[in-house]
């Protein structure tokens, strides 16, 4: 079979250039129970354990460590945070700290869920927090649900009833962080493009939305849990625990969960992989060719000798949008 082609976007060894198609293999190649000789001494010498950068020094790989590895943010607690809402608006990204990153920007969220139901399995949204790229918190609420909690979760929340005695409706919360994310932008222009919308990022967004019962376009989320080279081998998510723990060098959640210390970790992981620097490439991403997909074994193998050599690399461009991009500004209407 013809050399396939690999996209400039993915993880690949600083010392024999093998591309990856996740961070996952990459450091399995690195320090798994079987990597390879040559780069794994040369790695152990001059490489970083959590963003698997090579350096050229010893002293460049120590100057490198002190910036790679952060402190845990300090977490304010159930009690200091009843309701926060900083009246964030566009004027908080025109200055150069943000130039390149979008009209917009991102955000981070992250909800806290109670349970609902006779028997507490219903997800219920009862805490919201968001973080702007500056780790500020720029919303935080307590949500009374739309139906009655059964199951307060207390040693993952810290929540109580007290806590949502007085809390903002769900249809109120969800208006306020559409308005926060959409930043003055039309609903046409956020779905089309963007606009001067903001990005969202989190883990596992979707089930975050869903219990938040709110819409935003899928070329605006950024979700740590579903980002390829963030994800397992086989396709499946690491808990954002896993994550922060393994690419950023601290703990979370060691006790109660608290959404604005998983707001500024998710934060710090998307910046940390949007800053990676590719050179640039001439081909859009693309996916298996659907002429082939589902077919057994044996006939993929005779289509894919059929192919073109530039039709195999089309097939082997990576299927994911790398964050790097973002720092290219959005078109604006």
């Amino acid at each position: 079979m013809k050399t396939s082609y690999h996209s400039v976007h993915q993880p690949r060894c600083g010392v024999c250039q093998k591309h990856c198609k996740s961070f996952e293999s990459l450091r399995e190649h690195l320090t798994g129970p079987l990597p390879r000789g040559i780069c794994s001494k040369i790695f152990s010498q001059q490489g970083c354990q959590l963003c698997l950068a090579l350096f050229d020094s010893p002293g460049s790989l120590i100057d490198h460590r002190k910036i790679c590895r952060i402190s845990a943010p300090t977490c304010p607690g159930t009690s200091a945070l009843p309701y926060i809402d900083s009246q964030f608006d566009c004027q908080d990204f025109s200055d150069e700290n943000h130039a390149g990153e979008g009209p917009g920007g991102a955000v981070a969220m992250d909800c806290e869920m109670v349970g609902g139901g006779s028997d507490g399995s219903l997800e219920l949204c009862a805490r919201v927090c968001l973080v702007d790229e500056d780790e500020r918190l720029i919303f935080h609420t307590y949500v009374q649900p739309e139906i009655p909690v059964t199951n307060y979760r207390y040693d993952i929340t810290g929540l109580t009833e007290e806590h949502l005695r007085n809390a903002m409706p769900l249809k109120e919360v969800r208006e306020k962080l559409l308005q926060i994310l959409h930043n003055g932008e039309s609903i046409g222009k956020v779905r089309l493009d963007g606009g001067k919308a903001r990005l969202l990022v989190g883990h596992d967004l979707a089930h975050d939305l869903d219990c938040l019962k709110m819409n935003y376009p899928d070329h605006m989320l950024r979700d740590t849990a579903k980002y390829r080279p963030l994800m397992k081998t086989n396709l499946v998510s690491h808990s954002l625990k896993y994550l922060t723990r393994t690419y950023l060098g601290y703990d979370i959640q060691s006790g109660t969960h608290d959404p604005y210390e998983d707001c500024i970790s998710v934060m710090r992981l998307y910046k940390r992989i949007r800053s990676q620097l590719h050179p640039e490439e001439d081909h859009g991403t693309m996916t298996l060719s659907n002429n082939i997909v589902g077919m057994p074994d044996s006939w993929i193998s005779r289509e894919l000798d059929n192919l073109t050599p530039d039709e195999l690399y089309a097939m082997s461009r990576s299927d994911y949008k790398c964050w790097c991009l973002d720092l290219i500004p959005r078109l604006s209407a």
